[in-house]
């Protein structure tokens, strides 16, 4: 289950202020000790230990495979891989330099096979979090216009 919180746009200058949105709240953080004992349990004959070495191992292939120029799939999760994260473009290929043109690198995870966006839409269940204060009215979530970090909202686009 999914639960989520309301939430409104206050930016000045967004062109969706005022809007309201949903955002998903997320309870806990599993890290890769506590994924191996959750896994551990799953009628494995595996420790925790043994699961935990294979994963923290697969974490750090995964960034050497990355940082080489390759993409690494996970079959029905995601296909991991870097991005660049452009400054601006340049006038042409002969004015094009890594200085001017680009900020950095990003990480990209794209969902694949079962766990397809299509996919999430289909099995994904959605239910409001418990009960807030929205604009002096009752609903729910957990701060007064319906932040969730005191942002509201500017940090993320909510239409994708």
């Amino acid at each position: 289950m999914i639960r989520y919180k309301k939430y409104q746009v206050t930016g000045e200058n967004s062109l969706l202020k005022g809007l309201w949105y949903a955002r998903p709240v997320i309870e806990e953080t599993f890290d890769i000790e506590r994924l191996a004992k959750h896994m551990s349990n799953h009628n494995t004959p595996y420790s925790s230990g043994v699961i935990k070495g294979v994963l923290t191992d697969m974490v750090s292939c995964t960034k050497e495979l990355i940082l080489d120029g390759k993409n690494v799939k996970m079959d029905d999760l995601a296909i991991f891989s870097v991005g660049i994260v452009s400054k601006k473009g340049a006038k042409s290929a002969a004015d094009f330099s890594l200085a001017n043109n680009v900020k950095g690198l990003k990480l990209r995870a794209r969902a694949t096979g079962e766990l397809s966006n299509a996919q999430i839409n289909l099995e994904g269940q959605m239910k409001e979090a418990s009960m807030y204060t929205v604009g002096g009215g009752s609903s729910s979530g957990d701060t007064p216009g319906g932040g969730s970090g005191g942002d509201g909202g500017l940090d993320e686009n909510p239409l994708g």
